[in-house]
């Protein structure tokens, strides 16, 4: 689709350059996301990516205000790219969203250190450079043919172009802004250009990346980021760029089993200094990264112990911007989705195994066929068969506004759930995940506003506290029972905010009574039951007890009284069929609906609502 050109002078201008690299971005960020093994096989760099640039348009939103008409120069220069930098780094997410928060911060640092200079190829050459020595000063121990060897390279490539063409490389101030936008795309094109070879010459510089047979993700996304400036500057099309299939994971240089959280965090406070904090991470995790400046950090670590890091600052600054990635989740849903559409390309070999890297390394570079003849293939054209089109990959995971968490335990519940497009986290027998394990899980979510489904009175006050610290808008709905939980649910509206998803499925639980049935734990100090015995629960309180059918018969004679529909979710260990639960009111229930499921679940065996 031919976009609009940008030739406003106001900060909308630059808006459209950034919305023409997150757009080209989004469209191809599954395929980023897939090319991920390095330094964990995680799945969610092209994810990470789009978040940090969409950090940077809200940004620019908010300096223009309801005035589309303020130039660059009443808002200021400095303002602008200082305000833009550090919304880069506090909206940044996993190590490419942090190294490329800092290449943003290194560009905006060389466009504000020329106040009254028009950008053409030479400015944004000197930006490109110091956006690239940003980046590597960032990172403790750089390694080459990732992100930050493309970024080089790139801007090597405007430096050459400059230095060669000085007279040309200039503009004069009267230049009118279309014949400013076509010298900078024609210069961005071929730093493009520049990126794609780099990306190649990956695998050749790291092992992990020769190993897998694939491309380093975040150097392949940088390139996608700047073909759509390219775009966004020309109004037209994307320059084409190759695309290339999903690697095959047999030994990632780093196993995500070191791991579990990806935790990432912001901190405020005064007289900051991030290498004071590195050997306290260190000491935690690894793949750590503090950068930012005295008064804001930007924190990511892979830990097993997130509240500790984030403790690393206690007395130093205030932690925000809380985000945690369960990175064992993230490569188990990575490798059930990629399944076997894995072609030759990327070192798979449907009977003898994986072929030898130089084989795998050789399709990258389109040098040895895929199975039906075709090398990777350039945009437009269509890709290999064995694995599905890019664009049916690249289903955006942002597509709804609100999504969903709930504390479950049981298959058949969860599948319950997901059928709602309820993302779920195992609770295990007590349901009681911690803060950080529901931070994760919240994280999960492909939506930045998120309701909560504790599913149990004990979990409330974790789920809150994640709530609190997660950098997504988070609201709490204290549904207090799974079976609560799962009928509130179907109130959720994936299209509504956060806030109007929360007031309905509160209502839906004000409209709800609940009851279980469950064996004894213990003998009754009362009398009334021995361990083993059915114990019947209206709400709370324990109205029946005795026999299985008894005592099941009880509750739900109870719940029917006026209800319209009527729930029964058995459980992993139910002692009796559903046909004999379904005969228990046969005859009794007139007008009320009765629904049974299979929920499993291991504590109650059959959890029940009315309606």
């Amino acid at each position: 689709m031919t976009q609009t050109a940008v030739t406003d002078t106001n900060l909308l201008r630059f808006r459209a350059a950034v919305a023409g690299a997150l757009a080209h971005l989004e469209s191809r960020r599954q395929e980023v996301n897939d090319l991920n093994v390095f330094p964990v096989a995680d799945g969610d760099t092209g994810d990470n990516m789009v978040l940090t640039l969409r950090a940077v348009i809200a940004e620019l939103d908010r300096l223009q205000g309801t005035d589309a008409r303020r130039t660059v120069d009443e808002i200021g220069r400095e303002e602008i790219v200082q305000s833009v930098a550090r919304a880069a780094l506090l909206g940044a997410r996993g190590n490419s969203g942090v190294i490329l928060s800092q290449l943003i911060r290194g560009a905006a640092e060389e466009l504000v250190a020329r106040p009254g200079e028009l950008v053409d190829t030479t400015v944004v050459a000197a930006a490109l450079a110091n956006a690239a020595e940003r980046a590597y000063g960032s990172v403790r121990n750089p390694a080459e043919g990732t992100i930050l060897t493309v970024a080089r390279e790139m801007a090597q490539r405007l430096a050459d172009d400059v230095q060669r063409e000085q007279e040309r490389a200039r503009l004069a101030p009267e230049t009118p802004p279309e014949a400013q936008d076509r010298a900078i795309a024609q210069a961005l094109e071929r730093a493009v250009a520049a990126g794609q070879e780099s990306v190649k010459r990956g695998p050749e510089l790291l092992a992990a990346l020769r190993d897998a047979g694939v491309v380093d993700a975040g150097g392949y996304g940088l390139t996608i980021l700047f073909a759509g400036v390219v775009a966004a500057l020309r109004g037209e099309d994307p320059p084409p760029l190759d695309h290339y299939e999903p690697a095959r994971i047999h030994h990632p240089e780093h196993s995500s089993g070191t791991y579990r959280y990806c935790t990432n965090f912001a901190v405020t406070g005064s007289e900051l200094q991030p290498a004071h904090f590195i050997a306290p991470l260190e000491a935690l995790g690894d793949s750590v990264l503090v950068v930012g400046d005295e008064s804001t950090l930007k924190v990511h670590v892979h830990t097993d112990e997130p509240e500790r890091a984030t403790a690393v600052f206690a007395g130093a600054g205030e932690v925000s911007h809380l985000d945690v990635a369960d990175m064992r989740a993230q490569v188990a849903e990575r490798d059930g989705r990629l399944g076997g559409a894995i072609s030759q390309a990327d070192g798979t070999r449907a009977a003898d195994g994986p072929a030898p890297p130089s084989e795998r390394l050789a399709a990258l570079n389109g040098d040895v066929p895929t199975p039906d003849g075709d090398a990777p293939t350039p945009d437009g054209a269509a890709p290999a068969p064995v694995a599905p089109p890019v664009a049916a990959r690249a289903t955006a995971p942002d597509a709804v506004r609100c999504g969903a968490v709930a504390v479950v335990s049981g298959a058949g519940l969860q599948a319950m759930f997901a059928e709602l497009g309820v993302h779920t986290i195992d609770g295990g027998p007590t349901l009681n995940p911690s803060t950080y394990e529901l931070l994760a899980a919240i994280h999960e979510v492909p939506a930045e506003e998120v309701v909560v489904l504790p599913n149990s009175a004990n979990v409330i006050m974790a789920a809150e506290r994640a709530a609190e610290l997660s950098d997504k808008q988070v609201l709490v709905v204290p549904a207090t029972s799974q079976q609560a939980g799962l009928a509130a649910a179907l109130a959720l509206v994936p299209e509504r905010a956060v806030e109007q998803n929360a007031q309905a499925l509160h209502e839906a639980l004000a409209r709800l009574r609940t009851g279980a049935v469950a064996p004894a734990a213990r003998e009754d100090v009362h009398g009334r039951f021995s361990r083993g015995e059915a114990v019947g629960f209206l709400d709370d309180e324990v109205i029946a007890w005795g026999e299985p059918a008894v005592t099941l018969r009880a509750v739900l004679a109870e719940l029917a009284d006026g209800a319209e529909l009527l729930s029964v979710l058995s459980g992993q260990d139910a002692p009796l069929a559903e046909h004999t639960v379904a005969g228990l009111l046969d005859g009794e229930l007139g007008d009320t609906e009765l629904e049974l499921r299979h929920g499993g679940q291991p504590a109650y065996w059959w959890l029940l609502s009315a309606e």
